[in-house]
């Protein structure tokens, strides 16, 4: 195993090009990790093996000394016009709330929009709960990613697992498939 490298932000054990560590991360994250085509490296997305119980944003932030500015929360969006429901994903800062009921909704076309059921959003990712990330997600779904996301020079989000977390450059989760940047998706 390589040697743990230190990280831009926060206070970790140790932390790894995500990568080389698949048993870190889930198994449809590590499938995308194997694609890998954004203009950062792929071994510049690392990750950090952290206590699951310490997973949601506020208790991981102060466990770890990350500052909310640097973490990014992934939701899944349920999007509903007559009897079609499309599911997407939103990429918002932690400091931010996604704006689902005019942003997403407009962006997606939809009539309503809401936060996907816990269930509907594990089974469709095939990724934990408290741990969803945009990296690895079905390739038909939209991803919207907040501008400020985008220009954070790194941003910790999801593995897919409780259990750890990436780190990523910002800029590179606005190149993910089915990628769209959007100006003020979080408020």
């Amino acid at each position: 195993m390589d040697s743990p490298l230190s990280t831009p932000f926060g206070s970790f054990e140790g932390a790894w090009p995500a990568v080389r560590r698949p048993e870190l991360v889930a198994r449809p994250v590590a499938d995308a990790l194997e694609k890998w085509a954004a203009a950062a490296p792929v071994e510049s997305v690392l990750v950090v093996d952290t206590d699951p119980d310490k997973a949601d944003t506020a208790a991981f932030c102060e466990a770890y000394d990350v500052a909310a500015d640097v973490s990014a929360n992934c939701v899944v969006v349920a999007a509903k016009r007559g009897q079609q429901t499309t599911l997407a994903a939103c990429v918002v800062l932690a400091t931010t709330q996604l704006d689902v009921n005019r942003t997403v909704r407009k962006h997606l076309g939809a009539r309503k929009a809401s936060f996907a059921a816990m269930d509907m959003a594990v089974a469709e990712t095939g990724m934990e709960y408290g741990g969803i990330t945009p990296i690895g997600l079905p390739g038909d779904w939209p991803l919207l990613v907040d501008e400020a996301v985008t220009a954070t020079p790194h941003v910790l989000i999801g593995s897919g697992l409780r259990r750890g977390k990436l780190i990523v450059p910002g800029s590179a989760l606005g190149e993910l498939p089915g990628a769209e940047t959007i100006a003020g998706l979080g408020k």
